[in-house]
């Protein structure tokens, strides 16, 4: 097999393998404190959202809407690095650039 097929499909098991981790990542993002928890899986899908009882009833519609929008991007954020990672250590490992911004 010449070099670069070999590269290829060295590659290609290695993305196969990523995308597998993805798939069982699960990220919680917060906000308010923890008032509100948000855990977002790899393939950036909202899994949960919990919130504190005591916000709930004590917060307004308004701020409630706030804090889960940032807790949704904070997750967001963290699934993020979290594949800029692992498909970084895989560039890397195949001795390919990998640019570190997100994907």
């Amino acid at each position: 097999m010449q070099p670069n097929l070999r590269l290829l499909k060295q590659v290609q098991e290695q993305l196969a393998k990523v995308q597998a981790e993805l798939a069982e990542l699960v990220v919680e993002g917060t906000a308010g404190g923890g008032a509100v928890r948000v855990q977002v899986d790899g393939r950036r899908q909202v899994r949960r959202v919990q919130l504190d009882p005591a916000v709930v009833q004590a917060s307004d519609v308004e701020m409630l809407e706030d804090l889960i929008a940032a807790a949704v991007n904070d997750a967001l954020r963290r699934v993020d690095e979290a594949v800029t990672a692992k498909v970084g250590a895989v560039a890397g490992g195949l001795g390919l650039p990998f640019p570190g911004g997100a994907l």
